[in-house]
């Protein structure tokens, strides 16, 4: 019954609007009657309107899709422009920090040394270290009657270390001096320049261009060329732990790090995801001249790269990295590496380096793990583990067949000191010991860590690296989860250990900063990295969206607040910096100091008035070097920490300080054919605190000269100490020796050809 009366009751409705709506037509009806006389004019009127309407239309919607054309051109164009000016002013930012770095570098080497009004003598003493041997090779080259002449000379050298004839090229690594007089000559810069201020002008100019790429590689990691300022501040503030161009300015250092510089940058936007195709031809091409030059300028540059391959094995193990650009890159360091070896004259350390072992295994554990980043997380982690294995184990193999079958006689030797560095050994070796209390090889003082947190690096790159450290574990997780990569990279996103240039640098700088905890000369390396990594972090938006993605900040949308504090930090960084640094650079530059060496040069000038040119000198390295580069006397030994044989003729050399008789001392220097030897009164007379590591005590140890006594050591001998017994001017002495010069600092004596036994 309900049913139907709903029925009913929807039938009555339906009839009532029929007769509404008949209603409202006769009504229209009528109306139209009535008016439509009065319309019956207007008619072809309301027609012509309509038509003109609906042509309006149709054009309008013609033009749509034009004008949307148009305005996606013009917002096209207007962004490329956008990115165009940015890209200007930022590489104009570059090259301007780069090169007020090579003037500071300038102004204060004058200062310091008051190097445009000293003799060419006073300025050559300038070299510290040891390190005037290498510009030595350079005047050599200016004076040799032509170019090729004077090259062949180096090669066949045998005015240089007595009793030996070596190629200086190879074994000193001279590419350096060789380019820069290669150019010197073909410029016609001996017009306008004089030889040494072009030699400086050039190092200075490669550390400019080291500025300029740390620059650059913060830049392109944050997006921001404020990063590549703020990098170029604190390298600056931290002078003293990032580069050694202020003491020794001819060093392969010097010459080396700047290519190194470029070829992280290159790397690092190579790296890169969102890179167009030329950018990454660019790149790449940058990465093989870098990498080829920087094995070429510095013997130990292999070593490096060997650890930049670890950073780089890791980012394709964990899948981190395009497989495409990771056979590129190692196209790049096996191409750099035959190139080196083609051009320092057969090198076997090249073939024997770690770096193309890592190289050999990488290759052959890719060729039989083909499958390796396949399958569930377990399965993966295994095939992780066995991957490491076939790699290290493959390149040890490897690395130990090659030096079987090419005698490498460097390698016994620093497994030897790396097991004393350690702790796993001891030993009494004077050569060993002699390398272990350099400084470049000890521990970095408290000191080194003080400066680096005063200048605020320190706590930024703790907190940088602990979100980029972070971040990359988690992606690490999700890659062995089986989880893709990111096609593009937001903003919103926070996953800054998504980016490869990131993680690869999170790697680089925790290899070398381990390093560095090991070694204090490592800190050359560590140091300008920290402080272009902290910039880029502190910059970045992406590493402030990371943390406010962790903490899921609702209170700001975190985009906004991200960028507000990667512009907002970096300022308040930079102004403080400048309030607290900038007065102490400015007054470094208007300080007159003085650098002067009266007795080295009263030696040198003596050497070059009294002493036959084909005279040998017997010394400490540092000093055979200035008297090699001043008065081009051949030496016994060189300062050459790298060469096993020149450290042996070294120990044989610093016997004139041990506890030895004339008749000993004597027979060591004349089996290096010595004619004078220089006892140095700063290493006879040493004064230092830790007493293990002076030259007498080290060689007292070595000759076994030694007594313990309830903890303490003293030394023993029926001899007297050589420097201190031959200033006596007694028999036996001399007999073998006879004085020829002494001042304050130094005593020369000449060894007798004919040995005189009076009394």
């Amino acid at each position: 019954m309900s049913e139907l009366r709903c029925r009913k009751s929807d039938t009555l409705e339906r009839n009532n609007d029929k007769e509404d709506s008949q209603a409202e037509s006769d009504l229209q009806n009528k109306a139209g009657v009535d008016v439509s006389n009065g319309r019956a004019d207007n008619d072809k009127d309301d027609d012509g309107s309509q038509q003109k309407d609906e042509d309006e239309v149709k054009e309008e919607e013609s033009k749509s899709p034009q004008t949307s054309v148009k305005e996606a051109k013009s917002s096209s164009a207007s962004s490329f422009l956008q990115r165009l000016v940015r890209v200007f002013f930022g590489c104009l930012a570059a090259v301007a920090c780069g090169m007020l770095y090579a003037v500071y570098l300038s102004t204060y080497h004058e200062r310091k040394y008051w190097f445009s009004t000293r003799q060419e003598l006073e300025r050559e003493v300038t070299f510290q270290g040891g390190s005037g041997l290498y510009y030595y090779y350079y005047k050599h080259m200016l004076t040799a009657p032509s170019f090729e002449r004077g090259f062949y000379e180096l090669m066949i050298d045998s005015r240089t270390v007595s009793g030996q004839t070596v190629n200086a090229v190879e074994r000193l690594s001279l590419y350096p001096e060789l380019i820069t007089s290669f150019i010197y000559r073909i410029t016609g810069s001996q017009d306008f320049v004089e030889p040494i201020y072009f030699y400086i002008g050039a190092v200075f100019g490669l550390q400019a261009v080291y500025v300029t790429a740390l620059f650059v590689c913060s830049w392109v990691m944050s997006g921001t060329w404020v990063a590549g300022m703020l990098a170029v501040a604190w390298y600056v503030i931290n002078r003293p732990d990032t580069t050694k161009v202020d003491h020794a300015i001819p060093l392969r250092d010097n010459w080396a790090l700047p290519y190194f510089a470029c070829q992280v940058a290159a790397l690092t936007g190579f790296l890169r995801d969102n890179i167009s195709s030329a950018a990454e031809m660019f790149c790449y091409l940058t990465m093989s001249a870098t990498t080829f030059t920087f094995l070429l300028v510095w013997e130990h540059a292999h070593y490096v790269l060997f650890i930049q391959g670890l950073c780089l094995f890791l980012l394709d193990s964990f899948d981190l990295v395009p497989s495409r650009k990771m056979a590129d890159i190692h196209k790049v360091y096996l191409s750099s590496l035959i190139l080196a070896y083609m051009f320092q004259f057969q090198n076997s350390a090249l073939v024997s380096s770690p770096l193309l072992s890592l190289l050999i295994g990488s290759v052959l554990a890719r060729h039989f793990q083909r499958r390796m980043k396949m399958g569930p997380l377990a399965a993966r982690v295994m095939k992780l583990f066995l991957h490491f294995y076939l790699v290290f184990t493959t390149g040890i193999t490897f690395s130990y067949l090659v030096k079987k079958l090419i005698p490498v006689g460097d390698s016994e030797f620093v497994l030897r000191f790396l097991e004393v560095k350690f702790g796993l050994n001891t030993t009494t070796d004077f050569v060993t010991n002699f390398l272990l209390c350099q400084e470049s090889f000890q521990s970095p003082s408290q000191d080194f860590f003080l400066r680096l947190t005063q200048a605020s690096v320190l706590p930024f790159y703790f907190l940088v690296l602990t979100v980029c450290l972070l971040s990359t574990l988690q992606t690490i997780y999700r890659r062995l989860s089986g989880q893709p990569m990111l096609p593009t990279h937001r903003l919103e996103d926070g996953r800054i250990g998504e980016h490869p240039d990131v993680v690869y640098h999170v790697f680089h700088t925790l290899f070398f900063g381990g390093l560095t905890l090991l070694f204090d000369g490592m800190k050359y390396l560590w140091t300008p990295y920290i402080c272009m990594f902290t910039a880029f972090g502190v910059c970045s938006p992406d590493l402030w969206m990371t943390v406010f993605k962790w903490f899921k900040l609702k209170s700001m949308h975190p985009v906004v607040l991200s960028l507000i504090l990667s512009t907002a930090v970096p300022t308040i960084i930079g102004f403080s910096l400048w309030r607290e640094y900038c007065p102490r650079v400015l007054a470094e530059l208007s300080e007159l100091q003085e650098f002067y060496d009266p007795d080295t040069v009263e030696l040198i000038s003596w050497i070059r008035s009294q002493v036959p040119v084909a005279a040998v000198f017997a010394a400490s390295p540092q000093l055979l070097g200035t008297v090699k580069l001043c008065s081009g006397s051949a030496v016994t030994s060189l300062p050459i920490y790298s060469d096993i044989n020149l450290l042996k003729r070294t120990e044989d050399i610093y016997q004139v300080y041990a506890m030895r008789s004339a008749e000993d001392v004597y027979k060591i220097l004349t089996t290096q054919k010595t004619d004078y030897v220089i006892i140095e009164d700063s290493i006879c007379n040493e004064l230092t605190l830790n007493k293990g590591c002076r030259i007498k005590d080290l060689l007292d140890i070595s000759n076994g000269h030694v007594v313990y006594e309830q903890g303490d050591i003293y030394s023993f001998s029926k001899h007297g100490r050589f420097c201190h017994e031959i200033k006596m001017s007694y028999s036996p002495y001399t007999n073998y020796f006879t004085r020829v010069f002494w001042n304050r600092s130094y005593h020369v004596y000449k060894v007798n050809s004919v040995i005189s036994f009076q009394s």
